[in-house]
């Protein structure tokens, strides 16, 4: 990775102003729903007094975005994904109304949240695989890294003050966050409203089961991306200590709330300060390399925070975690959208988004059976040494990945996406 930034790098980016309101409308809808999941929680509870009607949030929000991912691929990738974006935010939108309006006037149940949730999370699953097909367009491939850092920063941004935004204004009623999410969805679906994107007429296609898993099939066949999307599966699996935050907070560290505010919130500022960085600098020479030593550096700051005992230790090791995880998340994210030709990419994005939406839960899923087996940190140095298995294996395993020298090669003609289909 070059450590110096290219002159005018910085600004490169910004003279384009597709993606500068691509970017304010993600930044809105990223913030508008932060503070919806935490408003969402508080009222459930509230309501209800039963853990396990948070574990039924998570629930309705998991279901859509696994079952729809492949069909939603497909439709990104046969209609116009600016048109989808705007359709799936304006629905978005319209149930955050509702959820806002009934909640005002104090007619608003468990059922109707998590119904309007489901409605949410479904025309999420729709737009996703759209929106992260747009970027590449939006920017040159030369900055693409650089647009993928500063989505980063964005999203990490949204993630640790979203949630603080969202408690401090429950304080005035879950009707105000609500209100305050659904301005900054119309603020989002506005600015894709307004958006220029260019797409080349799709090829249409019915939806069959051979079009619907070419995804698959691509992946499958471009080594790779096969290489880093299943790298991250597996590394995101065996590195899931964080689930694991409040016990270390309690049991290992000896800390209160305070001190788990701290430990939640130091991966999201190392990656926040760590994407701000990549925006500036460009990565010139042997990424395959540079990511496989990061994704290391996440299995070494596992561990290092599995044997802390100390607070700020475990605070550096989570701090640490995060930057390396943003480095290989920009390397990986630009690579395959890269090597993918555009009349793939959302179906290629369908399939990577079911990767880590299924390994985020069941690596949760795995740090807490193992947890219970061997206790927190035994589960937190399994995963950590996982990591590191895992970065030796897939070092042997695709050795064109091992010796990748740069992000952009020469482009897969749109050809080759037509014989996978």
């Amino acid at each position: 990775m070059s450590s110096s930034p290219t002159p005018g790098s910085a600004d490169s980016l910004f003279q384009h102003r597709a993606y500068i309101a691509f970017w304010c409308a993600r930044t809105a809808s990223s913030f508008g729903f932060q503070m919806l999941s935490v408003a969402v929680g508080w009222q459930i509870y509230a309501m209800t007094g039963r853990a396990f009607d948070l574990g039924l949030i998570g629930l309705v929000q998991f279901f859509p975005s696994v079952l729809l991912a492949l069909l939603a691929g497909h439709l990104a990738d046969q209609f116009d994904r600016r048109r989808i974006v705007l359709i799936g935010q304006i629905v978005e939108w319209i149930a955050i109304v509702l959820l806002a309006t009934l909640t005002l006037l104090h007619a608003i149940n468990e059922v109707g949240i998590l119904l309007l949730i489901f409605t949410i999370s479904t025309a999420k699953a729709f737009e996703s695989p759209s929106m992260q097909s747009m970027v590449p367009a939006l920017v040159p491939p030369s900055l693409l890294p650089r647009a993928m850092a500063v989505n980063g920063s964005a999203m990490q941004a949204a993630m640790i003050m979203g949630p603080a935004l969202g408690g401090f204004l429950y304080v005035a009623g879950p009707g105000v966050v609500y209100s305050v999410s659904a301005v900054l969805y119309l603020i989002a679906a506005t600015m894709v409203a307004q958006l220029h994107y260019e797409q080349a007429p799709p090829k249409r296609e019915p939806a069959t089961l051979k079009t619907l898993f070419a995804g698959v099939h691509f992946i499958r066949e471009r080594k790779d991306v096969l290489g880093v999307i299943s790298l991250d599966l597996f590394a995101v699996l065996l590195g899931g200590a964080t689930a694991l935050l409040p016990i270390f907070a309690k049991d290992v560290l000896h800390t209160g709330p305070w001190g788990l505010g701290l430990l939640r919130a130091a991966p999201a500022v190392g990656a926040l300060l760590m994407s701000f960085w990549l925006a500036r600098h460009s990565m010139e020479r042997r990424v395959g390399m540079t990511m496989f030593a990061c994704v290391a550096g996440f299995g070494v700051a596992t561990l290092v925070f599995a044997l802390s005992k100390v607070i700020w230790l475990s605070l550096v090791a989570l701090f640490a975690l995060g930057a390396f995880d943003m480095v290989s998340m920009v390397i990986r994210g630009s690579l395959v959208q890269l090597d993918t030709p555009d009349a793939m990419r959302g179906r290629v994005s369908a399939v990577n988004a079911i990767f880590i939406n299924t390994s985020n839960q069941l690596g949760e899923f795995e740090s807490g059976m193992l947890a219970a087996w061997l206790g927190a940190v035994g589960s937190a140095v399994v995963g950590g040494i996982g990591t590191l298995v895992v970065v030796g294996l897939w070092m042997m395993m695709f050795p064109t990945l091992r010796r990748r020298q740069r992000l952009h090669v020469e482009p897969v003609p749109d050809e080759a996406s037509s014989q996978t289909i």
